[in-house]
């Protein structure tokens, strides 16, 4: 029965945690920009749909628009898996990682972004973490390496997550000067930071065509274990 109400609870939480994820922006007086953007693979293999996240760093001029966190952000472990896969939040928010698993869990992240190791911790019991920096958290356990996640911090809510044809709307960009920056799963960081660009939006639609990228091979990074070296799993292992 614990068990059961734990994960009931859980459930509520991530639904109030997608609730939160939808940017909260301020209306302005003058009619808002809509910007759209569509990700096309430069491979030759088909493309298929990978977490990606557009948003807009407003430039000195533009407006400022705060990014405040609202309700609760979840991680929940469950099946040997993040729920949600992706989470976008605003710098400072507190993430919640609880276990719903009937084994332990090790989550750590190591890599860009927040890095933190919240060690072993059992079924029914939740850690939590401060994304107190901006950037890219990719999110693993030590015990169970097909488990990832990833959290994007932001200090901006002019941001949109692609849909399952990996295109972008977003809506409500008061106008002005912006720097445009994509994120997206698998693609190294580097080769990211050349569609960085400055962008002066005015009011309506604005499209921006199409940015191509190596998308039939992207999908979760391949990883090693918090100490840096390669899983080994112990088939006697009661994790």
């Amino acid at each position: 029965m614990r068990n059961a109400k734990f994960v009931g609870w859980m459930v509520c939480a991530i639904v109030l945690a997608a609730r939160a994820m939808s940017p909260q922006v301020r209306p302005s007086e003058s009619p808002a920009a809509e910007l759209r953007l569509h990700i096309a693979s430069s491979d030759s293999g088909k493309a298929r749909a990978v977490p990606a996240v557009i948003w807009l760093e407003p430039v000195p001029g533009a407006p400022v628009l705060t990014f405040l966190p609202q309700g609760h952000y979840t991680l929940l472990q469950k099946n040997r898996m993040f729920v949600p896969h992706l989470q976008v939040i605003p710098v400072g928010a507190v993430v919640q990682f609880p276990n719903a698993d009937p084994f332990f869990h090790n989550v750590f992240s190591l890599f860009e972004g927040k890095r933190f190791d919240l060690g072993l911790y059992e079924a029914g019991s939740t850690k939590s973490v401060n994304f107190s920096r901006e950037g890219v958290s990719y999110i693993f356990c030590n015990i169970h390496p097909e488990m990832s996640a990833v959290v994007l911090a932001l200090s901006t809510p002019l941001y949109a997550v692609a849909d399952a044809k990996n295109s972008f709307v977003l809506r409500n960009v008061p106008p002005g000067d912006y720097r445009f920056h994509i994120w997206i799963e698998g693609v190294p960081l580097a080769r990211l930071e050349q569609d960085t660009r400055r962008l002066h939006l005015a009011s309506g639609p604005v499209d921006l065509g199409q940015i191509t990228a190596p998308m039939s091979g992207t999908g979760e990074m391949s990883h090693t274990n918090k100490f840096g070296k390669s899983y080994t799993p112990d088939p006697q292992s009661i994790y």
